[in-house]
């Protein structure tokens, strides 16, 4: 792609993803270090009896690189990983760290109104003439819109960093395909996988279904019929379904059988349909509310007084969103529980790219080996974070091991992340789908709230969507 249509690409504005409240508060962007970094010409190292060339090779690149690595992310997801299981790290304050000799920069800005988005389009259209120390050396994305920015030369094949096959062999082959280019070179990685499940609150299950027993609740919600039939049940008993029925759009829109463009043609899929049937049923009986995904309202059901039963969502979401380090919550508490739910799907996921221009590539690359390849780093962030980790191997170890994860009551949940990993199917993405996925939930709010008709809501959807992508027709 020329650097024309590149820089038109990313200097369109985008709305803000789905997954910009998740974490705890954000720093604002961090200032370039107020010292001046030192100078990137390193002074000639001594020589030695005819050095190998096998090492020289080896030092050469380090020997050249910059003394400040900025990295550009939204929230402190992908930085807690960093300072957690990257051996060397060095915590300095909320916006800088050291590795090594190296100053890390985090500009970190919140993804609300797209202000991630818009600050990162900025930096990377002023990439190639900034100072090497201000230049972004690495970013995150997510899937939602990685094409936007996999599908340009700001981002580096992994190839070009060293990274090869036999060192990804063993992570799930959707987490490729999401940040693979049009020319077929892989753009990013991710120490995650995402498969999805539903969460819920075992006191709950007890006293309305009398069992918190995986299998138990499993059966009780083993089809979107099950499911409104539970919902009736706990409804009886003063509890909500769920907080939201924005908590169930990401399980029918990643079961849909068609794109949300078809060609130039808005397309909603029947699957799509279906949940806003099945949510004004939700809605009308009282059994779910229309909150933002993470309003306060939202989040209300994250302490037992909310009295919210489930919630949808991969391990990020439980680990990261759902208030585990808050005492008193239902996840600090170790009281939730894990099944599949109504349908299997996953849901976003965080993807490392490496900048081009970067002048810290060696560094990049190491970073992204270790958070991403290395067996015992996955299996730490597991152990420690709750989370599911990008390599199958691993993973299948932990599955049959006497792991337990502590939010969920002592429960292994690795099997089910396993089994969802393998249907994750990626052939309805398309370019277009964080700006329809946002837009339909907010136009049918209205319908669900009871301030407009089906059709009227429709109607504000495809007007939404137009105006963000004036290419398309309904």
């Amino acid at each position: 792609m020329k650097k024309k249509v590149i820089s038109t690409l990313l200097a369109t504005a985008m709305v803000a993803t789905l997954l910009a409240g998740c974490g705890s508060s954000a720093a604002p962007a961090a200032e370039a270090p107020a010292e001046p970094a030192a100078t990137e010409e390193a002074a000639p190292a001594e020589e030695t009896a005819e050095p190998a060339a096998e090492e020289t090779a080896e030092e050469a690149p380090a020997a050249d690189e910059g003394k400040v690595l900025n990295i550009y992310c939204w929230n402190e997801e992908f930085k807690t990983r960093l300072t957690d299981h990257y051996p060397g790290y060095e915590e300095v304050d909320g916006t800088h760290g050291k590795i090594g000799d190296v100053d890390v920069v985090w500009n970190i800005t919140p993804s609300d109104n797209n202000a991630y988005q818009n600050n990162l389009d900025a930096a990377l259209l002023k990439q190639a003439d900034a100072a090497a120390d201000e230049k972004i050396d690495l970013f995150l994305v997510e899937a939602d819109y990685a094409l936007k920015y996999v599908d340009t030369d700001y981002t580096m094949p992994v190839a070009d960093l060293g990274i090869t096959d036999a060192d990804l062999a063993e992570q799930y082959d959707y987490t490729k395909k999401i940040v693979t280019d049009s020319n077929g070179a892989l753009k990013g990685v991710s120490w995650q996988g995402c498969p999805a499940i539903m969460f819920y609150n075992r006191d709950i299950a007890k006293e309305v279904l009398g069992s918190d027993d995986p299998d138990a609740v499993q059966e009780q919600v083993k089809d979107w019929a099950a499911f409104k039939a539970t919902a009736d049940k706990l409804k009886d008993a003063g509890y909500y379904a769920c907080s939201s029925v924005n908590d169930t759009f990401r399980v029918y829109s990643n079961n849909v059988t068609s794109k949300w463009v078809e060609g130039n043609k808005i397309n909603v899929d029947k699957n799509l349909e279906n949940w806003v049937n099945d949510s004004k049923a939700l809605v009308d009986a009282g059994e779910a509310g229309t909150h933002d995904l993470w309003s306060d309202d939202w989040s209300k059901g994250f302490y037992p007084e909310g009295k919210v039963f489930a919630y949808f969502g991969p391990a990020w979401l439980i680990n990261f969103c759902m208030a585990a380090d808050q005492d008193g919550s239902v996840a600090n508490l170790g009281k939730w529980g894990a099944c599949v739910g109504p349908q299997s799907f996953f849901w976003g996921g965080t993807w490392i790219c490496g900048a081009t221009g970067t002048d810290n590539a060696t560094l990049v690359a190491d970073i992204m080996k270790k958070l991403t390849c290395d067996a015992d780093i996955m299996k730490e962030i597991v152990e420690k974070d709750d989370d599911f980790a990008n390599n199958k191997k691993a993973m299948a170890e932990m599955a049959s091991s006497d792991y337990k994860s502590a939010i969920l009551g002592g429960q292994n949940p690795l099997p089910m992340y396993m089994e969802g990993a393998e249907k994750i199917d990626l052939s309805n993405l398309s370019a277009y789908d964080q700006g329809c996925n946002e837009s339909f939930q907010n136009a049918m709010k209205n319908y669900f709230e009871g301030t407009a008709t089906y059709e009227e809501a429709l109607d504000l959807f495809y007007t939404s969507v137009m105006e963000k992508y004036p290419e398309l027709t309904k």
